[in-house]
């Protein structure tokens, strides 16, 4: 918001979170994002701040980017943290604004916070609230926010749309579509958008299980298949499959939200792709097992424990499950992630954190690829069959070359394809 042009005030209840934001000091990794906050916090455009009172008199309109997990214990989404934001800044306003939910939200639940807001804000004050979901990718983030390809608006008061249209006049000067709607029709859209890429990922996935079965290869089938404009390439990518805080959650998420709306089988479908899903971690520990045949006290180098590159989120990761799957099954687990090193560790804490992905390798019986970053796409297997005891690697991702990793020595396994 800075960087289009607007003064902006970013409220945190973390102190220590604002603090570093106010340094200048991103508090996670995103790519281009640290040189965007250091140039507005010394421009003075962007400041931070954990009080309420002094945005509530202060602001045009309020983003609400709150996060919505998944509740403990249940599928649903835990609503706590927007009500108790939305609340709090109802409770400090004292003039004429809007509030922009960006958070993913069961549907219903602006219908009901509109009612909340107008329950709470003092005196004669005109509040309205509109949802502007959004379809932010970790790791191209600041792309997706300046450039990006739909804005999504749901909400009923026409002059809070049209002030909304102002804010992203540069993006829809440049061609974004731009799509007006009602509340309900904007909550889902985000819901409906990560549903259909999670079943995305989990029917390619579906099919490397049937490819792997009879000897066929799942790459050669999704490029046929994504050949056809309807259905597109992207998103075909077999693997180990799909992880973060987004997709696996919210398809849960959803599923609840339908079952109490009494609409118990419209998305019984989603259960079967978020299996799909986990089976594939299943398959790599699997994998592994007929590899090594005892993992106990086996060293296995892990490559990657984010949930995808350019990222530090290991949010219901795939790669960081599988490598405490394998912990647990007895081996000496060794992990290096070009940047998801201290998150991985706060949650598991107990897998051997490498420094290098060279010093994982080392003397290591098994190497597992499960991000796909740049530096382990690229890794020489002649280099690196130096390094270890034993030549043996599962491409969780299918982006290594098998012919260039056999012909130097290597047994080579993936997921759903020819070796």
């Amino acid at each position: 918001m800075a960087e289009l042009g607007f003064e902006v005030v970013g409220v945190d209840t973390d102190p220590k979170k604002i603090e570093q934001l106010a340094a200048g000091v991103l508090p996670f990794h995103e790519p281009g994002l640290p040189e965007l906050l250091r140039k507005h916090t010394t421009s003075g455009r962007l400041r931070f701040t954990t009080s309420y009172a002094e945005i509530g008199p202060w602001a045009d309109i309020h983003f609400i980017a709150v996060g919505t997990p998944q509740k403990a214990g249940d599928h649903a989404a835990d609503m706590t943290y927007v009500d108790m934001a939305v609340e709090t800044l109802a409770s400090h306003i004292s003039r004429d604004c809007v509030i922009v939910g960006k958070s993913t939200v069961p549907v219903g639940s602006a219908r009901r916070l509109s009612d909340l807001i107008r329950n709470t804000v003092a005196g004669d004050n005109t509040v309205s609230l509109l949802w502007n979901p959004e379809f932010l990718r970790e790791g191209f983030a600041v792309q997706d926010t300046l450039q990006p390809d739909r804005l999504v608006v749901g909400g009923d008061d026409a002059q809070a749309i049209d002030l909304l249209k102002e804010v992203y006049g540069l993006p829809l000067a440049s061609g974004t579509p731009f799509i007006s709607t009602d509340l309900e029709t904007a909550e889902l859209v985000k819901a409906a958008a990560n549903a259909f890429l999670a079943t995305k990922i989990s029917f390619i996935n579906a099919f490397s299980e049937v490819t792997e079965h009879v000897g066929g290869d799942i790459r050669v089938l999704a490029d046929a298949i994504g050949l056809d404009n309807r259905i597109g390439r992207r998103f075909l990518n077999a693997g180990v499959g799909f992880g973060g805080g987004c997709l696996p959650k919210d398809i849960r998420a959803l599923q609840a939200r339908v079952s109490e709306l009494g609409l118990d089988r419209t998305m019984r479908f989603l259960t079967e792709v978020d299996e799909i899903n986990l089976r594939r971690r299943d398959r790599v520990v699997h994998l592994a097992k007929e590899i090594l045949h005892d993992l106990q006290g086996r060293k296995i180098a892990v490559l990657g424990v984010a949930f995808k590159p350019n990222s530090d989120d290991v949010r219901d990761s795939p790669a960081l499950d599988v490598a405490a799957q394998l912990y647990n099954a007895g081996a000496d687990v060794s992990v290096f992630d070009p940047e998801a090193m201290n998150n991985a560790r706060l949650r598991f804490p107990r897998l051997t954190y490498s420094t290098s992905a060279a010093e994982a390798l080392k003397d290591s019986t098994l190497t597992i690829l499960l991000t796909e970053w740049e530096e382990f796409r690229t890794l020489d297997p002649s280099a690196v069959g130096e390094t270890v005891e034993s030549k043996s690697i599962i491409d969780g991702r299918n982006v290594l070359d098998p012919i260039r990793w056999q012909t130097e020595g290597w047994r080579f396994e993936s997921l759903g394809r020819k070796s």
